[in-house]
């Protein structure tokens, strides 16, 4: 049996599988090349701080968890679609995200099979540090805020969650509190 095709084949697969993965983008919030801004033509800007320095991942009793994933470029890109909605024409919005808390928590000590499961208990509530600025048609300044903190303690017992199957439920529905506050009405 001649193997050098197998072998051929085989470096082939592996050298798509590892071209495939340099590709497929960061795997953590902590990667040196993911984002810290979304990008595009919107009256909605969204950035955000190290991930790294996030009281989720520097807390937490399971780092590899916390980090895994792309899930603060999605917390932004809700936050963005959320507020498109709410802006009147000329509007602005910029947000720097500065600080996150996601609800629930990694309980480790109930044993080694519990390890990535996030728990959510009243004590776990979501948090998110952020500052902000909202302009008019004009570019004049209508609303500030610094280190505004949004904090969901009762994210377990409020009702009118957009997908039981999201695991940014809880931040997501935090998020659009604070624009319905900040953008009472939809006038668009």
């Amino acid at each position: 049996m001649n193997r050098k095709p197998l072998l051929a084949g085989a470096l082939s697969c592996l050298m798509l599988l590892v071209a495939g993965c340099a590709s497929a983008g960061p795997r953590t919030v902590t990667a040196p090349d993911a984002p810290r801004a979304l990008t595009g033509d919107s009256p909605v800007q969204v950035s955000w701080t190290d991930p790294a320095q996030f009281t989720e991942i520097r807390t937490n009793s399971n780092r590899f968890e916390a980090q895994s994933g792309n899930w603060v470029y999605q917390l932004a890109d809700s936050l963005r679609k959320s507020a498109v909605k709410r802006l009147s024409p000329g509007q602005t919005l910029e947000v720097q995200i500065t600080d996150i808390k996601r609800a629930g928590d990694f309980e480790p000590q109930h044993g080694p099979r519990t390890n990535d499961i996030r728990i959510m208990r009243d004590l776990y509530p979501p948090r998110m540090t952020l500052n902000f600025t909202l302009r008019d048609a004009h570019g004049g300044v209508v609303q500030q805020g610094t280190d505004v903190k949004l904090i969901d303690m009762n994210y377990l017992h409020n009702g009118g969650l957009r997908s039981d199957s999201d695991p940014l439920r809880y931040e997501k529905r935090m998020l659009d509190n604070w624009l319905r506050n900040l953008l009472p009405t939809t006038r668009r």
